[in-house]
């Protein structure tokens, strides 16, 4: 379950990186590509907080002793939070060091 989860995961990373990169279909034009990477951006960054929230929820559950909840599924759910964030925190620092490069640039 975790592996498959993990799997996921890159999936969406990937598939971001790749409408980052602008690999979009070339019929779609300049406006609908920046709302469609803006909607992009924000499905992912609810999608960490969403990730992170379960995790949190879940170690709460854990540490009040609730049965259902055990600690491999703990560690597994605090593990995807952590990653999904570094990876958001990475695409930010990419997407702040492209801005600064544009902004340099003399036009």
């Amino acid at each position: 379950m975790s592996g498959l989860e993990i799997n996921e995961l890159l999936q969406q990373m990937r598939s971001m990186a790749s409408m980052a990169e602008n690999k979009m279909p070339a019929e779609a034009g300049a406006a609908a590509s920046g709302t469609d990477f803006a909607q992009l951006l924000k499905e992912s960054v609810d999608k960490v907080n969403q990730t992170q929230q379960t995790a949190t929820e879940l170690a709460t559950s854990f540490e009040l002793g609730d049965p259902s909840v055990n600690l491999s599924e703990v560690m597994v759910a605090l593990q995807k939070a952590s990653v999904s964030f570094q990876a958001m925190t990475q695409v930010r620092n990419n997407l702040v060091s492209a801005y600064k490069e544009v902004m340099n640039m003399q036009v």
